[in-house]
């Protein structure tokens, strides 16, 4: 079968196209025929070596498409169900291999496509809108990249747990994006300063809480769009790390909370995970929930999807159609 391995850190060129043998799944796995792969920072945070792991590997956790096979010990799955995942062992490939304890059968009336759109993303902007940072009516939020596949889905949930949005993009069009999320006021950064316009949409306050995917290039504005004891939520590195800073700053702004979550600290047990799932499928079903697919790919091409989503370029969901 044809996969996508990285043999060496790097670039994108460094995603090199091999055919290799289908895996046999093992005690507590399923085989899954890959429909669509989900392209995440995360696949590229791998691929750089900003996170480490073993040389080679095959890129991608997050997947949907049929059951091929089912290894020992896994009930509840049967052949030609079909499934998705944020847990992958490989994803960028015409099959991968799933643990079952992290298979979700995807409802009737819900496409593969939409649902590899929706889990990684999904699940990120579930817990940090109703644990990180449990959202309720008057709340103010900031929410940086709010036209990417997470702050699409993050302004949404917000918005239906009666929290006020500021979104920052990064152009005219991302913002149309945002304000149809239900985002309640938008800050083109490119053209103007969105700490000031925090205080602007707060009267002068500060947000309650700022979520920020984007890392180095936008860590000093947020520490001054929160207000005093306000939470900074940085969940994603788009422009590279957080460089070192003294903890004392966070005092001079205001005694700052700053939190780094990862999903799988939410999703730790399979009842959480498929709460989580349960939730979002929900919505999707009752139209609350809307998931935009921006760019797909075919699997050879997993190299411009990944300049692409580094680019900051996209909008919405990026996926590899094997």
């Amino acid at each position: 079968m044809l996969a996508i391995r990285v043999h060496q850190l790097g670039g994108p060129e460094v995603l090199q196209i091999d055919d290799i043998p289908v895996p046999a799944p093992d005690r507590g796995q399923l085989r899954l025929r890959v429909e669509a792969a989900g392209v995440n920072f995360i696949d590229t945070y791998l691929r750089t070596g900003l996170y480490k792991v073993g040389l080679p590997f095959l890129p991608g956790m997050e997947a949907a498409g049929v059951v091929t096979a089912v290894g020992e010990g896994v009930s509840g799955f049967h052949l030609g169900d079909r499934v998705a995942t944020t847990h992958a062992i490989g994803a960028y490939a015409a099959e991968t291999l799933v643990p079952a304890d992290k298979a979700m059968v995807i409802p009737a009336g819900l496409d593969t496509r939409t649902a590899a759109a929706l889990l990684s993303q999904g699940l990120t902007a579930h817990f940090l809108a109703t644990d990180t940072f449990p959202l309720k009516a008057g709340d103010s939020a900031l929410v940086h990249a709010a036209a990417g596949g997470v702050g699409l889905l993050l302004t949404q949930i917000a918005k239906m747990r009666g929290a006020r949005v500021l979104a920052t993009v990064g152009s005219d069009a991302k913002a149309a994006l945002a304000r149809e999320a239900g985002a309640d006021a938008v800050c083109v950064y490119t053209r103007e300063n969105f700490s000031e316009a925090a205080r602007r949409f707060t009267e002068g306050r500060g947000v309650d809480v700022a979520y920020d995917s984007v890392g180095k290039q936008t860590f000093e504005g947020t520490l001054d769009s929160l207000r005093p004891r306000g939470l900074f939520v940085s969940y994603g590195n788009a422009s590279g790390p957080v460089p070192a800073f003294a903890p004392l700053v966070l005092a001079q702004k205001g005694s700052l909370y700053l939190t780094r979550p990862t999903l799988n600290h939410y999703i730790r047990t399979t009842e959480e995970l498929r709460a989580r799932v349960a939730d979002l499928f929900a919505w999707v079903a009752a139209g609350k929930l809307k998931v935009r697919i921006g760019a797909t790919f075919p699997l050879p091409a997993a190299g411009e999807a990944h300049r692409a989503l580094e680019g900051r370029g996209t909008t919405g969901k990026v996926l590899l159609i094997p």
